[in-house]
């Protein structure tokens, strides 16, 4: 196996870090198995699992989590519980103590904001009726290896930045097969399916957002008018090979 270089990382508060780390934002999601959910907002699960290759051949190892764990210890901070990654969305936190990796991945206790936060009382009602499945972590890679005989890479280092709670946790490759067959139907995605694109294509969620927002709309509009480069823009998507991200 290969070490991942070191370059793209840059020192924490650099410029360079700031551009470099917005541009390796990864998610993460999965089934959850919440062991307890409690009728104050209190729940416990897993944020993260090891050992489970996801549909970009990325596999989290033991002891990912283990350095930025500390180091949000040591700042006097926790991670929030976030709704569908919308970071205006808080919707509660994670006992940090409680944080920890087993044998299994890492497991934590959370607490929902039932008084304060409406989409926390959603998630809760979610959870309770198992109608809501899905928890999500938001993380930057500082470690990893490749192993060019499978093509997996295995996440040795993360910065952990937040767990969500998901509607669906669907496989991303599921969904972009998905998306693909509305476009070779003759239609457009919607504006979070081609946000999904553009993230899938290395872009972060904040430029992916931006980028929908003043493209795809215009496209949207201008089709419906019988806009010709609009049409010509339809027919470039329905062709364009399959997204990939890039490596780190």
């Amino acid at each position: 196996m290969t070490s991942a270089p070191s370059s793209w990382w840059s020192a924490p508060g650099t410029k360079a870090d700031h551009k470099d780390r917005a541009a390796a934002v990864k998610y993460r999601s999965f089934d959850y198995d919440v062991k307890a959910v409690g009728d104050d907002g209190r729940f416990s699960g897993y944020g993260s699992v090891f050992g489970v290759v996801d549909s970009y051949k990325e596999v989290v190892a033991p002891g990912a989590f283990l350095e930025s764990i500390e180091d949000t210890k040591a700042k006097g901070r926790t991670f929030p519980v976030l709704w569908q990654h919308m970071t205006r969305e808080p919707i509660g936190s994670w006992d940090i103590e409680s944080l920890k990796e087993d044998d299994h991945g890492l497991f934590g206790d959370g607490e929902l904001w039932l008084p304060d936060a409406p989409y926390a009382r959603i998630a809760y009602r979610g959870m309770q009726t198992r109608s809501i499945t899905g928890l999500s972590i938001g993380y930057y890679i500082r470690e990893s290896s490749f192993d060019q005989k499978t093509g997996i890479r295995t996440l040795t280092k993360l910065d952990l930045i937040e767990i969500s709670i998901v509607t669906v946790p669907a496989n991303d490759d599921a969904r972009t097969d998905t998306i693909k067959s509305k476009l070779a139907h003759g239609g457009l995605p919607s504006m979070p399916e081609f946000e999904l694109l553009l993230r899938e294509a290395g872009f972060s969620k904040t430029q992916s957002a931006v980028i929908a927002n003043r493209g795809l709309q215009h496209l949207l509009r201008s089709e419906s008018e019988g806009d010709l480069a609009a049409i010509e823009i339809v027919e470039a998507l329905k062709s364009r090979p399959a997204l990939s991200l890039p490596s780190f």
